[in-house]
Order: structure tokens, then sequence, then C-alpha cells
């Protein structure tokens, strides 16, 4: 009843998760920002510096094994601790494709932001080989989600930081080659800011979603192109101790009629009273799992569910 289903035994600072079938196996793998909430320090240090930790689930998602940490995206001109957040992982083309928020170094200061996406490619979910970097909009772009959409053209979505904390858009027709399409959902001053947009298709419509902060912002599209804001869901508290914040940044595997969202929460942090988490206890992170569906071209949620098992057969992304 909305408990974790997975929490970093190393940091415990599991966040930002995305899960995505492992072909030709009975595994199902979740990749996530490996915040380090057990850091001590009053900057930013226990959320740069992050590395992206790794899950592998033998039992269509009932339980989660960690099995370390991603080696080899550091870019080679930047030797020591750098930051990692927010992967997105698809399979396409034959290959599993990473699409990773990027910063050299792991400053303690938000000021330092560098921040970038850059694209990997896999043959297994383990090698992972880098293909290089994304145009970018500012110096501060976070965030990626990609999905092919109805026109034949790959997008990828993310969170402009420099413009009022927006989502853009680029487009691509191999995944190789991107074009810069602007801005999809406003931000400030013009709209609420937002992060960690999520895209996906679900009972006949498109849908995103994403962060704001108070729950998660839902968007309908029957072409992946405009959206409809429609409000939020999973803003209300679960039942589980561990459950009573707003989801925050969140991936979707759709299953048929209904999909699984993969959301993490700070269950101890009073979002709305303290502006950041300052120990431990506030800044722990835990991934929970949420149900929702379509009902009268609306997207409901439910986060206080039992795990289900996830049929790979049924999964249209990753």
């Amino acid at each position: 009843m909305s408990r974790p289903i997975y929490g970093d035994p190393v940091h415990d600072g599991a966040a930002d998760p995305t899960v995505i079938h492992r072909a030709g196996t009975d595994e199902w793998w979740m990749f996530y920002t490996n915040r380090r909430a057990d850091l001590g320090g009053e900057g930013f240090g226990w959320i740069h510096g992050s590395a992206i930790g790794t899950a592998v689930s033998r039992d269509g998602g009932l339980t989660w094994t960690y099995r370390g940490t991603v080696a080899g995206l550091d870019a080679p001109e930047h030797p020591g601790l750098n930051t990692h957040w927010a992967p997105e992982v698809i399979r396409a083309k034959g290959a599993y494709h990473m699409f990773l928020t990027y910063m050299p170094g792991a400053s303690d200061s938000a000021a330092d932001a560098d921040r970038r996406l850059v694209h990997f490619t896999s043959p297994d979910l383990e090698t992972w080989a880098r293909v290089g970097e994304l145009p970018r909009t500012s110096r501060n772009v976070i965030d990626a989600a990609v999905a092919r959409c109805p026109d034949g053209l790959y997008r990828l979505w993310y969170k402009d930081e420099g413009k009022g904390s927006a989502t853009y858009a680029l487009t691509s027709p191999d995944l190789r080659d991107w074009r810069l399409e602007g801005e999809v959902i406003a931000g400030a001053p013009d709209a609420p800011p937002h992060e960690g947009p999520n895209v996906f298709s679900l009972g006949g419509w498109w849908w995103m979603i994403t962060d704001e902060w108070r729950g998660l912002a839902v968007y309908r599209s029957d072409d992946a192109r405009g959206w409809e804001r429609q409000g939020l869901i999973l803003g209300e508290p679960g039942i589980h101790p561990d459950d009573r914040r707003f989801a925050r940044h969140a991936d979707v595997v759709p299953q048929g009629d209904h999909a699984a969202l993969y959301y993490f929460t700070h269950p101890d942090w009073a979002e709305t009273e303290t502006p950041v988490p300052v120990d431990f206890r506030e800044r722990r992170t835990v991934i929970h799992l949420a149900r929702i569906a379509v009902e009268n071209g609306r997207l409901v949620a439910s986060r206080d569910v039992e795990p289900w098992p996830l049929d790979p057969a049924l999964a249209n992304g990753g």
C-alpha cells in the first residue's frame, strides 16, 4: 500500500527513475540518479557528484536488487568526480539509448551550472558508448525524455532552467541528427516552472507528465506536438509513511489499458516549510509505484497499490 518498492542501499538517495525491459531475458532494469543523501555539508554537493545507479528485477518488478553504478559516462576531458542526473533509457534501432544530464565537476554551488544532455548507446544495458552532446538552448538543460511520435520523428523533451524552467523539444529522424523545435510547455513567469518531462501513449492519446514540485502536471495530445493541460496527479499523500509527500520526477511503463508509473519522494522533508533539505533525514529519497489509466479521456492515478508483474510484451516504451 504505497510502500517504497526500492531504496538505494549505498547513499539512500535514489531519484529520477526510468525502467526498461532487457530484451530476450526476464530482467527489468531500473536506472536512477544516485544522489549522495548521506553526504554532509550545506551546499549542493549531495546532489552534484551523483552517479547513475542500477537495480534489476527478475520477477516483473515485484522486487529489485541493486547492481551498482554505470561506468564510462564521463568525458575524457573531465577527470575526477562529475555529475550525472535523470537518465532516459529507450530501445530503438536494435540498441539501447541513454540520454543523460551531465555536468562537469561536483560543485557545492548551484551557480556553477554547466549542464548538458549527452547521448550513449549500448547493446546490453551494461556497457555504454558515448555518441555525443545534443544541441542546447542554454548552459543549464536537464531531464531528457524521448519517444517516436506519430509524424515519424523522434522527439526529445527537456527542461531548460535558463529559460524559466520551461520544456523544450528537439527532433530527429534517426536519433543522431537533432534539431531544435522550440518551446513546448511554457515556464515562469507565464506558467508554473517544472522539470522531468515524461512522454508516453496510453488509451488512444499521447501524454506528458512534468514535475511541478507539488504533484505531477498532466498534458494530453493527439499528435505529441500540441499539448492541453489537464491538471495534477499524485499531489495528495499516500498511506505509507514514506509516501506522504507529493510524487516527483516519474517514468511510465505502459501495460495495455493501464501503466506503471515510477516516482520518488522525500519522505521526511516538509517541502512547503523548509526551502532545502539540510540533513540526511530530509535528503533521503525512495522510489514508489503508482497505477495509471485513462478514464473518459483523462489520466487518473492510484498510488496506494501493490506491485503487480510487468509484462514485457505490453510495454511500448522505455
